[in-house]
């Protein structure tokens, strides 16, 4: 018998599931990105925690039952997709939940705790860049904002961007170049003063 003979079909030939320490790594390093994205597309931080760990365990799962196609190269792509999906999921679920509790008042304690979550992590808790950013980035339309987020912080091409979203290559780099030039505008007194440089 041959040695060809002697091989198993590719088909048949699985990779090995990533180790703990893998993982980890692979975490400490696109976990924050993923975080902020997800917290752009949720209405609170922890909605934005539960929708990424929901997100991780779907590619899990896929990665252990040798679902998923490609190693670690793939696994960030596949998450802003989850994250995105899941997020609308939710926010739907909250919609038809809020309505059918016929809910009239709320505590306005509550209703502003959202905003001692920052997006962006800096030294200085109250850096006055990092708010004044947070809150333009918040103000812009969600398909600027999710696109220039995934782009800056989360370092994907146009092609992964467009691919995530359902648009093409075209579309996320107009909606990045008119949501930078949108954010600029809402700025300009921080950039002409020096305090911000994008």
């Amino acid at each position: 018998m041959d040695k060809e003979s002697d091989m198993p079909p590719l088909s048949v030939v699985q990779e090995t599931p990533p180790a703990p320490s893998e993982w980890r790594e692979w975490l400490e390093t696109f976990g924050p990105k993923l975080l902020l994205f997800a917290r752009q597309q949720t209405r609170s931080q922890e909605d934005a925690e539960d929708v990424l760990q929901d997100a991780i365990v779907k590619l899990v799962g896929k990665i252990q039952s040798n679902e998923f196609v490609g190693g670690p190269e793939a696994w960030q792509p596949y998450l802003y997709t989850t994250i995105r999906r899941l997020a609308i999921d939710l926010s739907r679920r909250n919609d038809r939940r809020k309505r059918r509790e016929d809910y009239v008042g709320t505590d306005e304690g509550e209703a502003n705790a959202e905003a001692f979550h920052p997006w962006f992590e800096s030294e200085s808790s109250d850096d006055e860049t990092r708010i004044q950013l947070e809150e333009k980035l918040k103000e812009l339309p969600e398909k600027f904002s999710e696109v220039i987020i995934m782009k800056v912080w989360g370092e994907r091409t146009f092609a992964e961007i467009g691919e995530v979203l359902g648009i093409s290559q075209n579309t996320a780099a107009s909606r990045y170049r008119y949501g930078l030039e949108a954010l600029k505008k809402s700025l300009g007194g921080a950039r002409r003063r020096g305090d911000l440089s994008i």
